[in-house]
């Protein structure tokens, strides 16, 4: 490896960490602004949602720049593939963040209804270790946390269809709480598809250390 390539590369890679800790911050200033019923941070959400974008838009071009000069090879260009996945993958969480916001600000305006303990307790703590493992794996290229990242998934995903079921318990129970069930069962969706995303990155971690797709295998 050049040294010009090997420069490039670990600035790529601080560029990457710069845009995971945006969507970290704005993942967990969304899911305070929905526990806490405090629209200030979900306008904060939203201020990072743009810098977020900003961000994914100068790593891509930077990514294209260094495949341009320096024709990697081998485990460089996994790399790069990766970097170029993993970061339309934090775009999409800095998106899923917004969502969440707008749901928080709306949330806010209605009187509260009780929820189950899994999804208000449970639900965002899961999501927001998965996203910071999912960074701490990319950056250490540690194999088995990200293997850790995979195997949270499932707890999100049954909490999730538990909570399509709260849904429909109280809408059956009182119709005119519909429209704050609803939004809340989209704060869960969206919760579940940042903890998607960070299985993702995940599964590229090991693809840029092993070499093999990951994706799809059960």
């Amino acid at each position: 490896m050049s040294l010009h390539l090997q420069r490039d590369l670990e600035a790529l890679k601080k560029e990457v960490l710069q845009l995971g800790n945006l969507v970290e911050s704005a993942i967990n200033a969304a899911i305070l602004a929905l526990n806490n019923r405090e629209t200030e941070l979900a306008d904060k959400v939203m201020q990072y949602e743009k810098e977020i974008n900003d961000k994914e838009v100068h790593i891509e071009e930077e990514c294209l720049k260094i495949l341009a000069l320096h024709q990697p090879v081998a485990v460089d260009l996994r790399f790069i593939v990766v970097v170029l996945k993993v970061n339309n993958d934090l775009e999409r969480m800095g998106d899923f963040a917004k969502n969440i916001a707008k749901r928080a600000i709306f949330l806010a305006s209605q009187t509260p209804i009780p929820i189950f303990h899994e999804f208000a307790v449970e639900l965002p703590i899961l999501v927001r270790t998965m996203v910071r493992k999912s960074l701490d794996a990319l950056v250490s290229l540690d194999v088995d946390l990200a293997r850790s990242v995979i195997d949270m998934d499932d707890q999100v995903d049954a909490i999730n269809r538990e909570m399509y079921a709260e849904v429909q318990r109280i809408i059956n129970q009182d119709v005119t709480k519909a429209e704050i069930a609803m939004n809340l069962l989209s704060t869960s969706r969206y919760m579940e598809r940042i903890a998607d995303l960070s299985t993702n990155i995940a599964e590229d971690v090991m693809f840029m250390v092993d070499g093999r797709v990951f994706r799809h295998v059960d």
